[in-house]
């Protein structure tokens, strides 16, 4: 497997903060055999993963965090499921569409219009492995050692995370297969689908979300989040200097604007 170098993740980390003048820290995901010292369990800082790495993008003295097959308590269903520690429940597809009455008193999320379209959902993004015994994700100005990288999570509001996908697309021709609004749970926009750990997930895809309602209850309303794959941050890494928002900064973030919203 081809490693990055530390610096190179620094470095990398440190454009995207400067391309989207990010107020937040850039995360690395990358997966260890042993648990790096100082790294503290994913699921202490909350049940919900994405929740505990949005935390750890927001606050500066977060330690790394951890998750794997071993250290799975008090961690929500779905993060088990999307990270690749376990198979999706039996009755998930009437959780997530409309209900049954043999789950949860026929609780349900109403995210899909009836269990077939989960089942289809399912199908289409293919079996989720994990990347290794722990998965780790941690700020990129942190990494110390050379590392196998998958991918990169940043955190903005709405005019951050947009300047980043201006950037990815600096030299793209299609313009329809860079990045992808993929359904699925918050912690599979910020981490499965850009890390590559979903059998069909496009490859080669940033992904911008999260879609998924159930976290707008921690979720800034003003913020989004984009994953995007190594592969893509070390052509954005490149391409900083010429791009529109080191040229032009004065478009990217612009001083004086339009009040077009009373």
């Amino acid at each position: 497997m081809v490693k990055t170098e530390n610096s190179s993740i620094k470095k990398i980390g440190e454009s995207l903060k400067i391309g989207g003048k990010l107020s937040t820290s850039p995360l690395a995901v990358y997966s260890c055999e042993t648990i790096p010292e100082g790294a503290v369990p994913m699921c202490s800082l909350d049940a919900c993963v994405a929740k505990a790495i949005m935390l750890t993008s927001i606050n500066e003295d977060q330690p790394p965090l951890y998750i794997g097959k071993d250290t799975l308590k008090g961690c929500c269903p779905g993060s088990m499921t999307y990270l690749g520690f376990t198979k999706p429940l039996k009755f998930i597809k009437y959780f997530v569409s409309t209900g049954n009455e043999k789950f949860r008193g026929g609780e349900a999320e109403y995210l899909k219009a009836g269990p077939e379209y989960v089942e289809g959902f399912l199908e289409s993004i293919g079996e989720i492995k994990p990347l290794g015994k722990y998965l780790i994700i941690g700020r990129c100005e942190d990494i110390e050692n050379n590392t196998d990288v998958k991918s990169i999570i940043c955190f903005g509001n709405g005019e951050q995370i947009r300047n980043l996908s201006s950037i990815i697309h600096f030299r793209t021709k299609n313009p329809f297969n860079a990045i992808n609004m993929a359904f699925g749970p918050s912690c599979a926009t910020f981490v499965t689908y850009p890390a590559g750990m979903a059998e069909k997930a496009p490859k080669d895809t940033a992904f911008v979300g999260p879609v998924d309602p159930t976290g707008n209850v921690w979720f800034p309303p003003e913020y989004m989040v984009i994953g995007i794959p190594l592969k893509i941050a070390e052509g954005m890494h490149e391409d900083l200097n010429n791009s529109f928002a080191v040229k032009r900064p004065q478009v990217a973030f612009p001083k004086t604007r339009d009040n077009i919203i009373s």
